[in-house]
C-alpha cells in the first residue's frame, strides 16, 4: 500500500527560508501546502515549454518541406487520398 504523502527535506539559503516562510504566512498557507503548489506551477510551465520546443521544430522542419501556410498542411494531408 502506498504512503498517500511522503516527507522530503529541502535546503535553502536563509534568504530564501525566509522568504518562504513569510510567502506561506501571506498566502495563508502552511509550507507544504504553498510547496505543492509551486511545484505544480513549475511543472505546467515546463509541459508548456517542451510544447512550445516542439513547436519551433515542427516550424523548422515545415519550412525546410516547404509547408507555410494552413493551404500546404491542407495540400499535404488530403494529397493521397
Amino acid at each position: 500500500m502506498k504512503r498517500p504523502r511522503v516527507p522530503i527535506t529541502v535546503s535553502l539559503p536563509s534568504n530564501l527560508a525566509e522568504s518562504f516562510d513569510r510567502l506561506a504566512k501571506v498566502e495563508a498557507k502552511n509550507k507544504s501546502q504553498l510547496f505543492r503548489e509551486m511545484l505544480a506551477v513549475y511543472e505546467q510551465r515546463r509541459r508548456e515549454e517542451q510544447f512550445h520546443e516542439l513547436q519551433r521544430y515542427g516550424v523548422k522542419k515545415a519550412k525546410r518541406k516547404g509547408v507555410l501556410t494552413e493551404a500546404d498542411v491542407e495540400k499535404l494531408v488530403f494529397q493521397d487520398r
